[in-house]
């Protein structure tokens, strides 16, 4: 039996077990450890047992995680996610359907100190969907921009998925989160858009509220200065060059607890909830890179990425219909496996076929994480709905998938767009960076 043959059997039984719901991390390191184990013996498996754990856990890169994490969780338990929603449907609540685009904002404003999309759903959703049906709003609507919203989280930096990614390709973080600012910002631009066509065509969906007056409005921005302090204080940090994105996770960390200890929210409770949830997330992803290691050895000895890369720069297509190809691919992924699994499983495959095809590494990891949120909404997995309909029983999963939809194809819209202008991508970290 060939290695290549072992490598692809070895890919069956990883999906094998992710469908079984076995944990990614122990998956990955199963059958990890099990294909070296067949193909090179036990010598060289203590080998990698040894290294890969210590090479995962002593990665500079990696560090970032586990403090943006406790940022976003601080965010989460002092209550500036209810800040963010209150102060975006003080300005546009009084417009048809602007509960909900006040919801993508507040969105778009918490994934900007998160970086998780499930905790953005999780936190948003038990804040707005309540609000927006007991002010007349269709059950698809406020599920569908509750579930688009929280694709925001792994988009716009600080993100999870492209720490992980800078981490595996070794590309610059500080890049990847410069590159994602635009496509954030025309991804709330394109769901607010299908709100207001919504609403447009549905009126009695998205009942426009009564107007909010000044003194509600300088209330609602005074509560949010802390947050957007926080970001300006990180993001600007990081792209002036004042420090890395490492320090600036722990600038941004202490920045956050220092806002919130200062306008008393935080108090022992909240302190304590914030760092166990960062280290129980921290240690579930840090097991799964563990394990992406012991697969990518792996996959390393059967030669079947080098197979790969051969077959799809042989194949006798313009480049632009190859990496069609490849997102293709992503997309159906994304409906049956989690955004991380997909990240961590296909970019060691995915990005040397991209680098000889001529693209740019940066761009491609943009659009790999805006592929992969598209399915953070699609059936039968669609991670973001099952929390929906989870923490709100009255709205049944097939209202919430309907409602995702017209999301959906603002989604397509995006990512055409931003293949076809890859400069909206690279302008701002080329700007910044060079």
């Amino acid at each position: 039996m060939s290695t290549e043959v072992i490598g692809l059997l070895g890919i069956g039984a990883l999906l094998l077990l992710i469908m079984l719901r076995a944990p990614i991390g122990l998956a990955l390191i199963f059958v990890g450890l099990g294909g070296t184990w067949a193909m090179h013996g036990w010598r060289t498996v203590e080998f990698i047992g040894a290294s890969s754990p210590v090479h995962v856990l002593t990665s500079s890169t990696l560090s970032v995680l586990p403090l943006f994490l406790l940022m976003g969780n601080l965010a989460v338990q002092t209550g500036m996610a209810k800040a963010l929603y209150r102060a975006a449907n003080a300005f546009i609540g009084h417009y048809p359907g602007g509960l909900a685009a006040g919801t993508i904002l507040a969105s778009g404003g918490f994934g900007a100190i998160c970086g998780s999309s499930l905790a953005t759903v999780t936190t948003v959703t038990r804040i707005s969907v309540p609000e927006m049906l007991r002010y007349g709003y269709s059950p698809q609507l406020a599920a569908g921009s509750v579930g688009a919203g929280g694709t925001l989280g792994i988009l716009i930096p600080p993100s999870l998925l492209m720490i992980i990614y800078a981490y595996l390709t070794e590309t610059s973080v500080g890049r990847l989160f410069a590159a994602g600012i635009v496509p954030g910002l025309i991804a709330i631009s394109l769901y607010c858009a299908a709100i207001f066509i919504w609403v447009r065509l549905r009126p009695g969906d998205g009942p426009a509220q009564a107007r909010s007056g000044r003194v509600e409005k300088w209330a609602a921005l005074r509560a949010v200065s802390g947050i957007g302090l926080a970001f300006v204080i990180i993001m600007g940090g990081i792209f002036g060059g004042f420090f890395s994105p490492t320090e600036g996770a722990g600038v941004g960390a202490v920045a956050v607890g220092a806002i919130a200890a200062f306008s008393r929210t935080l108090g022992w409770k909240e302190l304590f909830v914030a760092l166990r949830d960062s280290a129980y997330v921290s240690a579930m992803i840090f097991l799964m890179l563990i394990g992406i290691e012991f697969f990518q050895y792996f996959m390393e000895a059967s030669r079947l990425p080098e197979a790969i890369v051969v077959f799809f720069t042989g194949l006798d297509a313009p480049p632009f219909v190859v990496l069609l190809m490849l997102i293709g691919l992503l997309v159906i992924l994304g409906c049956f496996m989690d955004s991380i699994a997909i990240v961590l499983i296909m970019t060691p495959f995915l990005y040397p076929i991209v680098q000889d095809l001529g693209y740019d590494l940066i761009w491609f990891g943009i659009v790999m994480v805006m592929v992969v949120e598209i399915g953070l909404m699609t059936p039968p997995f669609g991670i973001n709905v099952f929390v929906i309909n989870a923490m709100n029983p009255e709205i049944r999963l097939g209202q919430a998938f309907t409602g995702v939809m017209p999301f959906i194809a603002a989604d397509v819209v995006r990512v055409a767009l931003l293949i076809s202008l890859p400069v909206l991508t690279l302008w701002l970290p080329g700007l910044l960076f060079n």
